[in-house]
């Protein structure tokens, strides 16, 4: 077995031309309670652009990126996964505190590691695990969603809330999404949505004509720089949960909590890294994928050699849905 593979690797903080491939980086040796996994594709985040550009706190150059992948396990001492299944695999440090699945392997935590049996393609089911886990996770565990309610998704058409609109709407909820471009709004319509706002930064009057008292869940994925406009569209007693900075905002600048967050109102988080992916849940998502009750989320899929590209198309802003490198 050879002792190097190929791998993505960033030396130091930058655009995407930092992003190198290298042919001999060395493979990450099996390890008790972790999972050696033959990655087959993974999908792109916007947190690894941050990571990237140097604002993730802690991580260290040379690094491989990548949070999450779909492949095969290649060996897993001391845990219950068997060489051959297939996997897919989330957070648990990945591209952040030891090199992650921009590579032909990567080493994971055994908790961060699910088998799946699915007959979806690789490209098809990379477009899955973060997006499902950081979807399902806020809407069941952050928002508490129930049927019969109605949910605003800010910033509809990226892949998580494009997986949240479609989730939501199965189980009876009334869905509104955002989008800063307009030509995006009938996808967001066949992901779920029964309206769709054009998103300029400043939305609460246009909630407000559809839902006059606020909408009783808000899901933005935008994050800090328009928390709060969110706030002003949500009702008294409702929940705003942040799960996603596509505004490339880390904190709340100029906030007032006292006259920004209606009375009784609520604000939470949720992060995939610290919140344990739903297994039953992913066996629903997935089945219901198969079955064509749920659609695919995916924009548009990449080979290895074009990372860079890949990356230039995320920050365009262009992609409605999940990009995809593919590496077998």
């Amino acid at each position: 077995m050879t002792s190097t593979m190929r791998a993505i690797v960033i030396e130091r903080a930058g655009g995407p031309e930092m992003l190198r491939i290298r042919d001999n980086w060395l493979k990450p040796t099996p390890e008790n309670g972790r999972v050696l996994i033959r990655v087959m594709a993974f999908g792109l985040n916007r947190g690894e652009v941050f990571t990237r550009l140097g604002y993730s706190p802690g991580v260290e150059f040379p690094r491989v990126l990548g949070i999450e992948c779909v492949g095969i396990v290649e060996s897993a001492p001391g845990t219950s996964f068997e060489k051959g299944q297939s996997v897919v695999a989330t957070t648990g440090g990945m591209g952040r505190s030891y090199d992650g699945s921009y590579a032909e392997f990567v080493s994971v935590p055994a908790p961060h590691v699910h088998e799946v049996e699915t007959n979806l393609e690789w490209v098809q089911l990379a477009s899955v695990p973060e997006a499902f886990h950081t979807a399902w996770g806020a809407l069941f565990s952050s928002l508490v969603i129930k049927s019969g309610q109605r949910l605003l998704i800010r910033g509809g058409s990226s892949s998580v809330g494009l997986v949240a609109a479609n989730i939501a709407k199965k189980f009876g909820v009334s869905v509104l999404s955002t989008t800063r471009d307009e030509s995006k709004s009938d996808l967001l319509g066949r992901f779920g949505a029964e309206h769709v706002v054009i998103d300029n930064g400043k939305i609460a009057s246009t909630v407000k004509k559809i839902a006059p008292d606020g909408v009783d869940a808000l899901l933005d994925l935008v994050g800090t720089s328009v928390i709060a406009d969110s706030f002003s569209c949500v009702r008294r007693g409702g929940v705003l949960c942040i799960a996603g900075l596509l505004g490339g905002e880390w904190e709340i600048a100029n906030f007032a909590p006292g006259s920004a967050i209606p009375s009784t109102t609520k604000l939470t988080y949720f992060s995939s890294s610290s919140t344990p992916l739903s297994k039953e849940g992913l066996k629903v998502y997935l089945t219901g994928l198969e079955d064509k009750k749920y659609r695919i989320p995916l924009d548009r899929v990449f080979e290895f050699e074009e990372i860079c590209e890949a990356h230039r198309y995320m920050e365009s802003n262009r992609a409605a849905g999940k990009i995809v490198i593919k590496v077998v």
